[in-house]
């Protein structure tokens, strides 16, 4: 068994002579010695390499919702907002089944059921905001606040307007985009569905030149800021800031909510306007 073993083995490691002549002359243009030992390494290598290679395209890039049966991006997101929607469907549903409820309880001469509202199901409240800062943020923010101590203007009016790509804008809310930012259907915006908390903040500092509420987009603030920029927050459910207010970026100015009859689901309209003309937020700001 021993000298079968060995015998294999010297069969794998025996040299061969790979050669390559010119058919006219047989002159040897180029050879090459190898064996079988070494046929089987490559083999094996490159069917490895290939392997990983083709493992990797599939998870990193688009090319596998060419996989039969893969959902594509657009499925996915439309699947995420069709759950949303769902959800407040319910909610709206149960609401109603409470309210008929109720009236049929009262036309019976009953006294209604009081409902209770568990801490799940709590709205949101302007009172509950607790805007937690690091450390170090708060240690930046009180030196910039001791250097503009004796500042009449929140701009400086000696400095020189900047280009959009040199302002640091932070994301109003985190979450999902559901609904892009397209002018050719008159959506100057983007639709966002939280993931993390329902806080709406400032995305550079500026000024409140509008808190109102409207039937249409429901809790409405916009906020002016320089280099004539205006950022809108729409469809709130509460509005922490009123017109006039001097906010600084990243500070909680409102609560995303489900507000006015423009939604179909709770989510935060984001818009950008510079110069008078709306501008795609996704191209300065990353939401997720």
């Amino acid at each position: 068994m021993l000298g079968r073993k060995k015998n294999l083995y010297k069969k794998l490691q025996s040299k061969y002579r790979l050669v390559i002549q010119r058919d006219t002359t047989y002159e040897e243009v180029w050879f090459m010695r190898l064996s079988r030992l070494n046929v089987l390494t490559v083999i094996s290598s490159s069917i490895i390499l290939v392997t990983i290679i083709v493992v990797a395209l599939i998870v990193y890039t688009p090319i596998k919702e060419l996989i039969p049966g893969y959902p594509s991006g657009e499925m996915t997101r439309d699947i995420r907002l069709n759950a949303l929607k769902l959800d407040s469907l319910e909610y709206q549903l149960f609401l109603k089944d409470q309210y008929i409820g109720t009236i049929l309880t009262i036309i019976k001469g009953e006294e209604p059921t009081d409902y209770d509202i568990s801490e799940s199901e709590v709205p949101v409240s302007s009172h509950t905001i607790e805007d937690f800062h690091s450390r170090e943020d708060s240690i930046l923010r009180e030196e910039v606040e001791e250097q503009q101590r004796f500042s009449l203007s929140l701009f400086d009016p000696y400095d020189k307007a900047k280009n959009l790509s040199e302002l640091f804008f932070f994301a109003p809310v985190k979450g999902m985009v559901i609904n892009r930012f397209d002018t050719s259907i008159k959506h100057f915006g983007i639709d966002l569905v939280p993931t993390d908390d329902q806080w709406v903040k400032s995305t550079l500092d500026g000024t409140v030149v509008l808190a109102d509420y409207t039937a249409e987009t429901g809790y409405v603030i916009q906020v002016l800021h320089s280099n004539d920029l205006i950022s809108i927050y729409k469809h709130n459910q509460e509005l922490v800031k009123k017109s006039g207010d001097i906010v600084r970026a990243g500070e909680v100015i409102a609560i995303a909510g489900n507000t006015g009859e423009l939604t179909t689901g709770p989510h935060l309209h984001f818009e950008l306007w510079y110069k008078g003309k709306p501008i795609n937020p996704e191209e300065y700001i990353i939401f997720n």
